[in-house]
């Protein structure tokens, strides 16, 4: 049996090897390392595959969020709702430009933003609502955007962790993760379901005027050289990590395929135990891309498992071990530790295992057992 990875990055480029190799070549041949065509041609690409009118390509996934909110015009004091429970860049960005964020507690099924807690904390000052589409499935789109009409919102979708997701409307109408909202951010670190060989990230909108606002921003705030029209930020996508995620994106689908694949595996394997929930799945199948593969365990000793799989060579992650409104950098007195039941259980209670495009059948086995032999020791 392979060596388990937490995500098998290695194995992955040994299937694409020389088709990375010749598009990051054909960077290093031509030497357009910034706004190159590799750039726009995957900028191109990527809107039709998402069928989005505009991509804008950034450094990062974190500035992606951070432009987004800069493009709507957001003021200081403005503020922003979103998730208790997910990865600080999220709250980090709405701080960051003297914001006010607001954290709400998530669903305990989908671990998504509560559209009812969302719904208590709007007042006067909401500006905006963040929904993450966490660990790749796709949050409450129809309950969130409802709200943000019915009290004239932005609505900014954190897509870092669901890029290929699809979200399935009540009438049967699919659309693709991060296409929704006023407008989107997303990451290509390493590890997502699209990811390239270093930062990258990019914002998608279909507002025209949005998106024209956005690309001055990306770029110093020039749409003519030297012409500086809005306050920007030197947050460009190079043209290698470009070559590299044109490299990857006709195969999005089919990774995808194979997180959903393994994670059906995962859940057969534990579908009889009683200590074990695995993850809810909310509408049809492709709502749930699997970045992450996380377990609720219930009458057991989470870090005591944690430290049993990693001593039988197999890596896992607590995603997250404290709710961000416990960060020492976003307490806030207006927050009450009864407002985040479900969150301070989760921090508790969940385990992601190993979840990526390379698991095969033998480490899934292996994985499960040792998950069950210390369950049920």
């Amino acid at each position: 049996m392979r060596k388990i990875q937490m995500v098998d990055l290695k194995s992955q480029y040994a299937r694409i090897k020389d088709v990375v190799n010749d598009s990051i070549q054909e960077v290093l041949e031509t030497t357009a390392f910034v706004n190159g065509p590799k750039v726009h041609e995957f900028q191109k690409n990527l809107e039709q595959y998402l069928g989005v009118k505009h991509v804008i390509p950034c450094a990062n996934g974190t500035d992606a969020l951070q432009i987004a909110m800069m493009g709507l015009g957001l003021k200081p004091g403005d503020e922003v709702i979103t998730t208790d429970f997910t990865f600080a860049a999220t709250v980090e960005v709405i701080a960051l430009l003297q914001l006010t964020p607001v954290l709400v507690d998530v669903d305990p099924d989908t671990f998504n933003i509560d559209v009812e807690a969302v719904k208590k904390a709007i007042t006067p000052n909401t500006k905006a609502i963040v929904p993450v589409h966490l660990f790749g499935q796709c949050a409450n789109m129809e309950g969130i955007m409802a709200i943000a009409k019915a009290n004239n919102l932005f609505v900014i979708e954190d897509n870092a962790q669901a890029i290929g997701a699809n979200y399935t409307y009540k009438d049967g109408t699919k659309v693709k993760a991060g296409t929704i909202g006023d407008v989107s951010a997303t990451s290509f670190f390493p590890s997502k379901n699209l990811g390239c060989y270093g930062d990258g990230g990019a914002i998608f909108t279909n507002n025209d005027d949005l998106a024209h606002t956005i690309r001055g921003i990306v770029n110093h705030g020039m749409y003519e050289r030297y012409h500086h029209d809005v306050v920007g930020v030197n947050s460009r996508l190079d043209a290698i990590q470009a070559a590299v995620l044109g490299a990857k994106l006709p195969n999005l689908d089919a990774y995808n395929k194979a997180r959903i694949a393994a994670a059906n595996k995962y859940d057969a394997a534990f579908k009889d135990e009683k200590h074990i929930s695995t993850p809810f799945r909310s509408g049809a199948e492709d709502n749930h891309v699997f970045h992450q593969y996380t377990l609720k365990v219930t009458g057991v000793d989470r870090d005591a498992l944690a430290k049993y799989l990693n001593e039988n060579d197999i890596p896992c992650g607590v995603y997250y071990p404290i709710p961000l409104h416990n960060q020492k950098a976003y307490l806030d007195e207006r927050y009450k530790e009864s407002d985040f039941k479900v969150t301070n259980q989760l921090v508790k209670d969940v385990i992601s295992l190993p979840m990526h495009t390379e698991l095969d059948d033998d480490q899934i086995e292996y994985i499960t057992t040792k998950v069950k032999a210390f369950i049920n020791e």
